[in-house]
């Protein structure tokens, strides 16, 4: 027979049970044990004298001495007994055989001191015997049905407990079509149970959503209403959209309340570490832009059957383009990278995700032709993708030779294989530094769209003989990536902080690596061969609120648990990027989110005189002279909070 309980019922004797339990996981003081025992000896002697008396009350005269030594005789007999024989010491969720035996002495030892009070002061009976062997069997039985019941509660406690940590309860926000999936798929789920939807509107007030109520909310005290009522630990979304809309209201309010925010990963997010489809909110799923539309049946056709060649394939815009190009069909990757452990766990990856891919991973260097010749040589790569390069503004600062060397002198080795080897398409991967650089990690990468924009325009010319199509993709910083600045603060709130920011005023223009390798393979079909692709970047993040929002995306308040410290501006570093597209400065393309660089065209004759002078001078590390020419050929390289902007006048 089904018997109906309502669920706050239910909810009310789970939060009693967890308050039984929390008492009995302490140890409790042996005082308190001791007491708890006397009295139940104390309640087990009345109860036998109360039911006795009646029968044996003729022969028991006088009944008040009787009945006194009756009881004191069990109180002082239990208290002295339980105290020699330490029974009050015994951890109670710990009880066994042998401690069942030591209470039994104990009994025993109270019934003969209830025995010697009653020779003492009153008359004995033959009944007597018998009612001490009563009280005898009731007080063990009591102080074993006691530990038992505690133990039980103690246990189902406990297991109660590993279940509601396995199993969360949580509520998924909003009414959309993936809400619903997310409430069918995770209907007979081990690991969460849905105890309804949450939602700001405020028209579904009192309705059912997917056979689940409908929860709505205005202020914080809504959540947390609901959250303590359904004893809900988290708040689940199920898309990136919904994130960014309650960044700034639901996600603040759950911070504030303790409660998990958890998100669904997206297809193709899923890996081992999310194996239960459920991760924690990220702060570049509050920062993200609206989902990139992409021509994917175009990008598949481009790519399927090809043997394509990533350079920097173990970096983190490097390994993403693997991955997306391993599920647009490529018939064979080849991994080119100077980096052995990235490397290794990249092959780790393809093992277990891309069974099927075939690919090779090939380690070597940029700055070396030779390698490249191999690797260009053995394997025939159709379509290049590069993106090997050095990337950290005040590290190139303070070697300048080798950001020459690695994003200049080693895109025209890259370039110029893709020539020799008759390669059909190479894309580059710039970056919004190159804009107006300020730095010389911009600087070498304005030089290297320089290079590869006008052997490009040279083979379309005829003026050399080639078949290559040049790309050159440009874009801001990529959320996540290797040493960047999410990384970072994620490493200094784990460690307590504090979070270091360099500039309160500081703004950067955001992407996801998703979204940009998207907008990489995108730009790789569209007609703008040798041209510039800049992508819409969206508007500029302050890494101020970025460092805050990470804060309190870890259930910590700003200030009080972690401070933010400003350390100011790296040598190179600008307090504001450059946009990367206008109106003014580009042209459209067919995708709304690509557009083409206005930038100044050079000869090839003309950056082969320059490739020749700065390989010298970065070779020989002649610093200050390979900057002035760097300055010459891009004038608009002006350094800022560096010392070489003595070389600017020159």
């Amino acid at each position: 027979m089904l018997i109906f309980v309502h669920p706050r019922i239910v909810t009310m004797i789970e939060r009693l049970i967890r308050q039984i339990g929390r008492f009995s996981a302490r140890y409790l003081d042996s005082r308190l044990v001791l007491t708890m025992d006397v009295l139940m000896s104390f309640l087990m002697s009345v109860l036998v004298l109360l039911v006795a008396y009646p029968v044996v009350g003729d022969y028991l005269v006088p009944h008040i001495p009787f009945a006194l030594s009756w009881i004191l005789g069990s109180v002082v007999g239990s208290l002295v007994l339980f105290k020699l024989l330490k029974t009050h010491a015994i951890i109670i969720r710990y009880t066994n055989f042998k401690h069942i035996v030591k209470f039994g002495l104990a009994c025993i030892g109270k019934a003969l001191v209830m025995l010697v009070a009653l020779l003492l002061f009153a008359h004995l009976d033959g009944y007597v015997i018998l009612m001490l062997v009563f009280d005898f069997l009731l007080t063990l039985l009591m102080l074993t049905g006691v530990r038992v019941a505690m133990i039980f509660v103690y246990d189902f406690y406990r297991s109660r407990m590993r279940n509601m940590q396995n199993c969360r309860r949580v509520l998924v926000y909003g009414t959309s079509d993936k809400s619903e999936s997310a409430v069918l798929r995770f209907g007979n789920s081990p690991h969460y149970e849905i105890m309804g939807i949450i939602t700001p509107n405020k028209d579904l007030r009192g309705t059912r959503f997917a056979d689940k109520p409908v929860y709505v909310f205005e202020k914080e005290e809504d959540v947390e209403s609901v959250s303590l009522r359904l004893s809900c630990s988290a708040i689940l979304f199920t898309r990136r959209v919904d994130t960014r809309t309650e960044a700034d209201r639901l996600v603040q309010y759950c911070s504030a309340l303790g409660l998990k925010v958890l998100m669904v990963p997206e297809v193709g997010e899923l890996s081992e570490e999310h194996s239960l489809n459920v991760r924690d909110v990220k702060v570049e799923d509050l920062l993200g832009r609206d989902e990139i539309r992409i021509s994917v049946s175009e990008i598949r056709k481009a790519v399927t059957g090809r043997v394509i060649m990533v350079t920097g394939a173990a970096g983190s815009i490097g390994s993403e383009l693997c991955r997306q190009l391993a599920t647009f069909g490529a018939r064979k990757l080849i991994f080119f990278d100077n980096a052995e452990t990235p490397m290794h766990n990249l092959r780790l990856e393809f093992d277990e995700s891309f069974p099927d891919v075939e690919y090779v991973p090939v380690i070597g260097d940029v700055r070396h032709p030779e390698r490249l010749d191999f690797a260009f040589r053995t394997y025939h790569p159709e379509f290049v993708f590069h993106a090997a390069a050095y990337k950290h503004v005040p590290l190139m600062e303070e070697n300048p030779c080798e950001a020459v060397r690695v994003n200049f002198i080693g895109t025209r080795n890259v370039a110029d294989k893709c020539i020799q080897y008759d390669v059909e398409k190479m894309v580059m991967v710039s970056t919004d530094k190159a804009v107006n650089p300020t730095n010389i990690m911009g600087c070498s990468k304005r030089l290297a769209e320089i290079y590869v924009q006008s052997l490009g325009l040279a083979v379309e010319s005829g003026e050399v003989k080639g078949c290559t199509k040049f790309v050159t993709t440009r874009f801001g910083n990529v959320l996540g990536s290797n040493g960047s600045v999410i990384p970072r603060f994620r490493d200094q709130i784990e460690h307590g902080g504090p979070v270091t920011v360099t500039h309160p005023d500081i703004t950067r223009f955001f992407m996801t690596i998703p979204e940009a390798c998207r907008l990489v393979m995108e730009a790789a079909i569209l007609d703008t061969s040798n041209r510039i692709c800049v992508f819409d970047m969206g508007e500029p993040v302050k890494i101020n609120d970025l460092a805050r929002r990470m804060i309190e995306l870890s259930g910590l308040a700003v200030g009080k648990d972690i401070k933010i410290e400003y350390s100011g501006l790296r040598p190179g570093e600008k307090l504001y990027e450059e946009v990367l597209s206008t109106v003014e400065n580009t042209e459209p393309t067919q995708h709304d989110r690509i557009r083409i660089a206005n930038v100044r065209k050079y000869s090839y004759d003309e950056v082969l005189k320059v490739v020749a002078e700065l390989e010298d001078l970065s070779t020989r590390v002649l610093i200050p002279e390979m900057v002035i020419k760097m300055k010459q050929v891009v004038p608009e390289f002006i350094s800022k909070n560096s010392k070489y902007s003595e070389y600017d006048a020159k």
